[in-house]
Formats: C-alpha cells, structure tokens, sequence
C-alpha cells in the first residue's frame, strides 16, 4: 500500500489580500457557520511550483502551463538552423495535430495559439523539436504516437509529476496527480475589510484641491490552516519509476511549501509571513487525514491567548485524537513538527517529534521515505 504524506501548516498573515475574486476581494468561504478567509488550491499551488527552491532542490526548470506551446518549439527549431517561416510552419502543425487544433488567429498576434492550456516540460519540448528536425531529414516520424509513447502517464518534470495534467481533447496525455492541496481557510471568523485610498497628483495646483484619484481595496487578516497530502507510489509512478527524483521532488516540496507565499497585492500589503507550525506525517496505511476540523468550531481570541497560539494547540489536540481512535498499533504514523519556539508550549502531543530547523525537517522527511 502506497505511503502518504501529509502536510499541515499554521501561518498567519496580517491584513492582505493574496487571493481575489472577481470582484477584487478576498476570496472566502463558510465552514463551521461563519465566515473564514480563503487561498484557493490552485493559488497555492501556482506559488510552491514557482518558488525558486523547488527548482533549486529539483534540479530542473519548472514546466509550463501555456496555450502559446508553438514559440519555444521555434524558437528551438531556429536555433537548429530552421528557416524561421518554416520552423513556424512545423511548430503549428505539430501543436495542431497534438492538441486537436488552433485558435483562430488575431491580425496583430504574430503566433497561433492552442485552443487550451497545455502543462509541458522543457524535455518534452526538446523531443518535440528533434522529432520535428527528423521528419525535415526525410525520416518517417509520427509526431504524435511517438509523443504519446514516450510521455503517457509520465513524466520527468517534477510539478507536473505533483500537480497533474489533465487533455480531454487527448486523454492520453492526462496525468494523475500525485499531490493534494486543500484550500486554505482561516481558523476563525473573518470580518472583510475595505482600505479607501487616494493618490495625489504631484503636478496638481494648489488651487485645484482634491486627490489626484480614489479607490478602494478589499482585505482582511487571519490565521490559516493549510494541507497537502503526497502519494509517493502515484508520484514514482509519475516519473516513470525514478524514486530518487521523487525524492528531490519531495525535498523542493517541503522548502517551496514552506517559503512560497501567493503574490497578490503584496506591493500594497507586504505580507510575507512565515508559518509558525509545520507537521509532516507519513503513513503506510492508504490513508490521509486533513486536520480542517480541528477548527470547525471557530477559534476566538482571548486577552491571554492569541488565535496562532490556539491554532497550534488545536491542531495538536485534533491531531492526536484522530490518531488515538483510528491509529493503527501495527503501522503507527510518522509525525515530524517543526514549530517556533514561542509556541512550543502550546504542543502536548507532538512536542517529541520536534525539529529544530526547516533544513532538519526536510531532511528527517525524505529519510522517512520508502528507500527503493
């Protein structure tokens, strides 16, 4: 039975507005009967794959979401010596046949692009344009048989071996992830915000009074809960069996998922604030357990005790009740806390799995994983 491995993180921000809806407030939900703050998944998930240490500790570019696929497979092709016109000309068609067609192209756009979003690696890209460099020699290449052989149900980028991929025009080519990310949501009621701003105009004469403009930006601050959870057989798998990237994927993981804080009106706000509480759990029992409802009835401040410190307390008391009543003797769970100092009081259960640093968190990590 495939091991899982949990993530789940405390961190509180101050007043922000990292993820916005369509009406340029921040992104919310009901749990518990009130109001929470909300990050979604695909927010989260967007800043981990982008922050610099998950390519640092993968050793890879991140691959990318793009329905413009045709520029860097010319630009390749242009570099092998291709007439640009026609390394053009065999970009489109490849993309074409690939993913069943193109937009219908603008007069002022200088590329055609897909009719979707298409998540692909800088390997696949290379393959693509030595496939297209062979057919040019005279060689007999099916474009897309080949492509499909070579990268059905798996892959050798990292994020799309995490996060998935999904072509229902090309099912073939869908990818099952491996990574679970919930969305984060506040562990208290959160009231919304508004901050009414004006700029004044620098060049504006004294005698015209007023503010160069107004407006208004929606806000608000709260502590989160976060959880992600690792198939680490489905992952392998991903990467065609290569156990040790999976395990670099892991490593960049954890220090991307610990560093990586969404980008959102950070200019305005500067909210960049580290979470206070760590835990990872590995489990060989098929299972994983999210701790959400360890905040269901919402936190509420007091004069001696602030949300982040109950938070963590929750959390450690959620923690280990689930795993007094569905923990199993004969393959117990493996917890590894990393936590701030100031709150390490707040642990009864967890205190014993403590590290002292994200370096040794990471690496007590990976050394918990399945060593094939």
């Amino acid at each position: 039975m495939s091991v899982k491995i949990e993530f789940h993180m405390i961190q509180s921000f101050p007043p922000a507005n990292l993820n916005r809806d369509d009406t340029n407030m921040p992104k919310d939900c009901d749990f518990g009967g009130v109001r929470r703050a909300r990050i979604s998944s695909q927010c989260l998930k967007r800043a981990i794959r982008l922050h610099p240490d998950f390519q640092r500790f993968t050793e890879l570019p991140a691959a990318d979401r793009t329905r413009r696929m045709i520029v860097p497979i010319q630009d390749k092709l242009i570099k092998a010596g291709m007439d640009p016109q026609k390394a053009l000309d065999s970009a489109s068609d490849f993309v074409k046949e690939l993913l069943g067609g193109l937009e219908k192209q603008k007069e002022k756009e200088q590329y055609p692009r897909s009719s979707v979003l298409f998540y692909v690696s800088e390997q696949e890209i290379d393959s693509i344009v030595e496939w297209i460099l062979q057919k040019d020699k005279g060689e007999k290449v099916d474009w897309k048989k080949v492509y499909i052989e070579k990268f059905s149900q798996r892959t050798s980028a990292p994020d799309i071996a995490l996060f998935g991929r999904m072509l229902a025009e090309n099912p073939a080519l869908s990818l099952e992830a491996s990574c679970q990310v919930a969305h984060a949501i506040s562990t208290h009621h959160v009231n919304m915000e508004m901050d009414f701003f004006t700029a004044v105009d620098d060049l504006q004469q004294d005698e015209d009074p007023g503010a160069g403009m107004m407006g208004i930006t929606g806000f608000n601050a709260a502590t989160f809960y976060r959880y992600a959870a690792i198939d680490w057989g489905q992952l392998v798998e991903n990467l065609g069996g290569d156990a040790e990237l999976a395990k670099k994927t892991v490593r960049a993981f954890v220090f991307a998922m610990a560093k990586a804080v969404p980008t959102g009106k950070q200019n305005a706000f500067a909210a960049q604030t580290p979470p206070a509480l760590i835990l990872a759990v590995l489990r060989d029992d098929g299972q994983a357990w999210s701790l959400a409802n360890a905040f269901e009835k919402p936190i509420v401040a007091k004069k001696d005790n602030s949300i982040l410190h109950q938070s963590v307390a929750m959390l450690d008391n959620h923690w280990h009740e689930l795993d007094c009543m569905y923990g199993d003797a004969q393959r117990p769970a493996k917890p590894i806390v990393l936590v701030l100092p100031e709150m390490e009081g707040e642990l009864e259960f967890l205190k014993e799995y403590k590290k002292g640093s994200l370096q040794d968190f990471g690496e007590a990590v990976c050394d918990a994983l399945p060593q094939e």
